[in-house]
């Protein structure tokens, strides 16, 4: 029997979240899993197809443009450290900000005004927010966890975002929407998409402690407020602090920020170009008011870029995990398994748990339901499924695969952008994401039933 055909395709997925759990290193968890599967797919040839596939990787023009808008934010992040205007911003906010409960709701706040892309979400509010939660001994895997809800989940829900722009575009492509009518059959499907919805509307739960920290999240928290001011290897003190004779004001990180989401919005939500005008803007405006000299300003674009060099590597490493799972057929072989089980009652839920599932495990939130959409879709309406309901389902699970799987590229920007490790993070938030997608469940069946 082809491997293919077995539930042995999903090996490889299994053992790399087992290996994170236990190692808690996500790139090593990551090869074992690619490992497992080239051996799958070839004894012989797991050395060559490895090369290959990361080369295919490394030269698809998807990496391309994240390497170049993640290393680009990364200089704009160490530009705003350098000249302390973080500090600056930090130093505001937390005269407003009065407790833990109050910076977590600012945090929750500022996520969902940055709403074109989880990206920019995860890295700038993380960036912004990590000094004031610190200040009132916020773990740092707590910050990461309500900067991680806010930011797929809210791209998902708003329909000018990176996500919205992505998915109108295959349902044209696959035919269910007329050219120019994507969006208008994404916007339908908005208060179907349960998922994101109740991610969001948890963190205020959360960060107001109605919901109390339990589980790993509690054990964050209890060694944060016995080391409230503990840093990460990942970024320094020396960073964060401005010399003293540096008029730095607000509008040094506003102005920033407010020309990244200016020119992402002009530009068609091309996040590209909102990243590079803001470094050029930053630098000039920084030069010309000299908080930094020009040595210093492109010595911090460098250091910015290598500040990120760890989350690239594992963002490209999940990218040829995923390739090697779908040269298996995990997508096509669950879809396919599961599709038998399809009634209008459950066909909501089973698609969520499903398309969830091979989210989660292939760490990819748009690859593979671009080979689900097609297959789905036509099933939605074959057992007299609503589509705006099984989109809803289906971009439902697209937004829990990019908040709960350990080594997707929103959880690995998110704890990157706050400030702590990235199984830390996919292991405190995890209780939450599960909470979300229980619930998202029985949402999914009440609105089916109904």
């Amino acid at each position: 029997m082809d491997i293919q055909d077995t539930w042995l395709v999903l090996l490889p997925a299994v053992i790399t979240v087992c290996v994170a759990v236990v190692s808690r290193r996500p790139i090593e968890s990551l090869l074992a899993g690619t490992l497992v599967g080239l051996l799958m797919l070839g004894p012989t040839t797991a050395l060559d197809q490895f090369s290959s596939t990361l080369l295919e990787v490394m030269m698809s023009e998807t990496i391309a443009w994240v390497i170049i808008v993640c290393g680009l934010m990364g200089s704009l992040i160490m530009l705003l450290l350098r000249a302390g205007s973080v500090n600056a911003f930090s130093t505001a906010l937390a005269a407003k900000a009065k407790s833990s409960k109050s910076a977590l709701m600012y945090t929750w706040l500022l996520g969902i005004i940055v709403f074109i892309d989880d990206y920019l979400n995860a890295l700038a509010v993380g960036a912004a927010m990590r000094k004031v939660t610190d200040q009132f001994g916020v773990s740092r895997e707590k910050l990461a966890y309500v900067v991680d809800s806010t930011a797929a989940p809210i791209c998902v829900l708003v329909p000018i975002s990176t996500w919205a722009v992505f998915y109108a575009s295959l349902f044209q492509e696959s035919g269910f929407a007329e050219p120019g009518q994507g969006m208008d059959l994404y916007v339908s499907a908005i208060p179907y998409m349960i998922y994101p919805i109740v991610a969001v509307l948890l963190v205020p739960l959360v960060a107001l402690e109605i919901i109390p920290a339990f589980g790993p999240m509690k054990a964050a928290e209890l060694r944060s407020a016995q080391s409230p001011l503990r840093q990460p290897a990942t970024l320094s003190d020396e960073d964060n602090t401005p010399e003293l004779d540096r008029e730095v004001r607000l509008y040094h990180f506003l102005l920033p920020l407010a020309t990244l989401i200016g020119f992402t919005l002009w530009y068609e939500l091309d996040v590209q170009i909102g990243v590079i005008a803001s470094v050029t803007l930053t630098i000039l405006l920084f030069g010309a008011q000299r908080l930094l000299a020009w040595t210093e300003m492109f010595d911090a674009v460098l250091d910015g870029i290598k500040m990120m060099l760890p989350a690239l590597t594992i963002v490209v490493i999940a990218f040829v995990f995923k390739e090697v799972n779908d040269r298996l057929g995990l997508p096509n072989f669950v879809i396919a398994n599961v599709a038998p089980l399809m009634t209008p009652l459950l066909f909501p839920v089973i698609t969520f748990l499903t398309m969830g599932l091979i989210s989660f495990a292939t760490g990819s939130s748009w690859g593979v339901f671009a080979i689900a959409i097609p297959i789905i879709l036509p099933l939605a309406t074959s057992v007299g499924v609503s589509i705006p309901l099984a989109i809803g389902a289906l971009l439902s699970a697209s937004a829990f695969g990019s908040h709960a799987c350990f080594y997707s590229d929103a959880t690995v920007l998110a704890a990157q952008g706050s400030g702590c490790d990235v199984i830390d993070h996919a292991l405190t938030q995890i209780p939450y994401a599960l909470i979300a997608a229980a619930m998202s469940c029985i949402g999914l069946t009440l609105i089916a039933a109904f």
